[in-house]
């Protein structure tokens, strides 16, 4: 009997092994997702201060909201709203036109501050492109590596940088990033998650926030660099405040 115990769990642990192997980068990260809070994200209303400034996003569904409320260096409240039709800024709540230049690098600016602090909810957007790249130990743990590109067709202007997430084999949470960008001369950042905190069953995360010298460097290979020391901390990305209304969860 003891022979046929020991021999079902061997079977047992390379089923549960071979079940491993075939995990997607969709599979992965619809597992992170759910882990940070899953359904709950679409119908949340999210408030948080960054740097100075307030945001909040209001999703109902597949309709978004997404603010930034500001006053610049005259006094002026500058309010931000981007939505599924488009942008619109208020200047102390009189809407004014931006000019044609300006509506894309506000609109990204915007979006971008609620795509990282909203992580990984955003991974799952229409225009991404979801590859796993391998396994690999940061720090002792193992973790999924998942590369995330973004089509040109709703991608938005930045669709060309591209983005790699280190996901807990275990818990399925995303304790790093790096991404490359190519605007203001390009560059790389790598990013490593602390402060994790759950708020109405939705998991916020800062950030200390790394640069390398070299931007042509593979994203692949800054984790290694992190963990050699040969990155410079530039900064640390901290999300205060933060509120949710949590809405129904269907």
């Amino acid at each position: 009997m003891k022979y046929i115990s020991l021999l079902f769990f061997i079977v047992l642990m390379a089923s549960c092994g071979k079940d491993t192997e075939k995990l997607t980068a969709n599979d992965i990260v619809n597992s992170a997702i759910e882990n940070a809070g899953g359904k709950r994200y679409e119908n949340a209303i999210i408030e948080f201060d960054f740097r100075n400034r307030k945001y909040k996003s209001t999703r109902d569904g597949g309709k978004y909201q997404l603010e930034r409320l500001m006053i610049d260096s005259t006094g002026n409240k500058i309010h931000d709203i981007l939505t599924n039709e488009g942008l619109i800024r208020k200047v102390n709540d009189t809407i004014i036109s931006l000019q044609d230049s300006l509506v894309v690098p506000v609109g990204n600016s915007v979006n971008s501050v609620h795509y990282f602090v909203q992580l990984p909810y955003g991974l799952n957007a229409d225009a991404a492109n979801k590859e796993l790249i391998g396994k690999d130990s940061i720090a002792g743990r193992e973790y999924y590596e998942v590369m995330v590109t973004f089509s040109e067709n709703g991608g938005g202007t930045d669709h060309e940088d591209e983005y790699i997430y280190w996901i807990d084999t275990q818990n399925y949470e995303v304790d790093y990033l790096a991404y490359n960008f190519l605007e203001n001369g390009g560059g790389v950042r790598f990013r490593k998650a602390f402060n994790h905190r759950l708020i109405e069953g939705l998991r916020f995360v800062d950030y200390e926030n790394y640069k390398f010298h070299d931007p042509s460097i593979s994203l692949k290979d800054l984790d290694s660099l992190y963990e050699k020391r040969e990155l410079e901390l530039l900064s640390v990305i901290e999300t205060k405040n933060i509120k949710v209304k949590p809405g129904s969860v269907n």
